[in-house]
């Protein structure tokens, strides 16, 4: 039976930490920012044991890394919170389909701009799509019709992104909030 090859070691995320630090002399500054020059990893490890903080390499160099004395769990935790905090704040934009027929009736079509407004004033786009069913395919112009209805009604609020086009039974148009 032939054996499998061993898997490198996992890659580290973040910084090196204390004794993971491997060179022999650092630059340090303490957790007030103070420089205090060249000094060897052992002088270094015991200025951050005796501060009770934890020793942070923020500059790897192969020849004189840069390290600071400070809490790298509190570190960590406020990197986590701003990145949550970033990722709350992004809108993701959904596309919202409004599906209407030729010969709607005034209410109905309220009820369907009403809709309309809401998803534009929410941000999202929205696809307003007309389906023809038999005999109305031979009356395409009234589709048109509804459709620049929806332009002149929505214009203040509104972008068009697709001009409207027909694609078998369906005629569609996409808008988005200005």
């Amino acid at each position: 039976m032939a054996r499998r090859p061993l898997a490198a070691p996992p890659s580290r995320k973040g910084p090196r930490i204390n004794s993971d630090i491997e060179a022999s002399r650092v630059l340090l500054i303490t957790e007030d920012g103070e420089k205090k020059g060249e000094v060897s990893i052992v002088d270094a490890l015991n200025a951050a044991r005796a501060a009770g903080l934890d020793l942070v390499e923020v500059a790897p160099d192969p020849k004189l890394p840069v390290v600071k004395i400070l809490d790298y769990g509190k570190v960590r935790f406020e990197n986590q919170k701003k990145k949550a905090a970033s990722k709350k704040r992004q809108k993701t934009q959904e596309v919202k389909e409004i599906k209407m027929r030729p010969n709607i009736d005034t209410h109905d079509y309220d009820v369907k701009g009403r809709a309309i407004r809401k998803f534009l004033e929410r941000g999202d786009k929205v696809k307003v799509t007309i389906r023809f069913r038999g005999r109305e395919m031979a009356h395409m112009d009234r589709g048109v019709d509804l459709l620049n209805r929806v332009k002149e009604d929505f214009d203040e609020i509104m972008k068009v992104e697709f001009q409207p086009k027909t694609e078998g039974r369906m005629m569609t148009m996409v808008i988005a909030p200005k």
